[in-house]
């Protein structure tokens, strides 16, 4: 029975590595269609507005992500500080986004929070509130976006529009429902893999939707900006809504293809080229993603370099 698993691990690994050599090769033959030399000039024509503008809600995106951590201390009542929770969140979103919410959300948070001093238990809740606060916001605002026919899906696309609005109909239910459960349900507290969850207040939870319904607006923003403004936002935000899910389910790191992918193929015919489009993308993956990860890797170091110290004085506070 021992070698079973083993042989499903071993496929699961080869089967991934093939995918990954897949995508590889697509992304080569799709990079050897493009025009580069318009990609280049598209690059380089941008006006210092749109990029100290992109800069700027880059910035307001990544605090408004530490909120996030911010709830979950009130959630779970820790005493840390709050710029250092503020620092480890922005540490956590650069190295999640790019590496994998395995790597960022999950081992990057397990790493900085238990060193500077909060229990395993403490950390797992700080983590699954994170997350849910994340994808609260993804619902509302996906769900407002796709019912209200905002997202131009072209004709033999893998989801209709009629689709698309029943999925985003469904998604506001499911809004209604948490929000009712958050309001009325007597049974606050769960256990679930010795882990013990407790249901947030309704307060805390319109404080998860309007934080993360923010944050994805602010990304919408940044990438209607790169655009020159030149599609209307909501389509830009509900394209962005569709990347994000599909880069998820498809789970390659920073979303490398799928985003570029997506945005092709529901934007054509918005008056743009693809080059125009990919050189907007490209902007936004080194505002959002580089620069924002360089200055988390020079974070993370003065954390681990501090870490000693800000625990004794985290414990020396309780």
């Amino acid at each position: 029975m021992a070698k079973r698993p083993k042989r499903f691990a071993r496929l699961k690994q080869v089967l991934t590595w093939l995918f990954f050599i897949a995508v590889a090769v697509l992304l080569v033959l799709y990079a050897g269609k493009l025009d580069w030399a318009e990609v280049w000039q598209n690059l380089v024509s941008y006006n210092r507005v749109a990029i100290a503008s992109a800069l700027a809600l880059t910035l307001v995106s990544y605090l408004t992500y530490g909120v996030y951590d911010l709830i979950s201390r009130a959630y779970c009542g820790h005493k840390l500080a709050k710029r250092q929770v503020m620092l480890v969140s922005f540490v956590c979103y650069a190295f999640n986004l790019t590496l994998s919410t395995w790597v960022g959300g999950v081992a990057m948070r397990y790493r900085l929070y238990s060193r500077l001093g909060l229990s395993g238990s403490t950390i797992t809740r700080i983590f699954s509130l994170s997350i849910a606060t994340n994808w609260l916001g993804y619902v509302l605002l996906a769900g407002i976006v796709f019912s209200a026919g905002w997202v131009s899906v072209p004709s033999g696309w893998y989801i209709g529009s009629g689709t698309l609005r029943a999925i985003g109909i469904g998604l506001l239910a499911f809004v209604l429902f948490y929000l009712g459960l958050c309001a009325f349900s007597r049974r606050r507290r769960w256990t679930v893999r010795g882990q013990k969850l407790a249901l947030p207040s309704l307060r805390m939870a319109l404080l998860q939707f309007a934080v993360s319904t923010a944050n994805w607006l602010v990304m919408g923003g940044i990438i209607w900006l790169l655009l020159l403004q030149k599609v209307d936002y909501p389509q830009v935000l509900g394209v962005l809504l569709i990347s994000s899910i599909a880069g998820v389910i498809i789970h390659i790191p920073a979303g490398i293809g799928v985003l570029e992918a997506v945005f092709l193929a529901l934007l054509r015919g918005e008056h743009l080229t693809h080059g125009a489009i990919i050189a907007a993308l490209l902007a936004y993956r080194l505002i959002y993603f580089i620069l924002p990860l360089l200055v988390a890797l020079v974070l993370y170091l003065w954390l681990e370099g501090r870490a000693k110290a800000l625990r004794r004085k985290n414990l020396a506070a309780e």
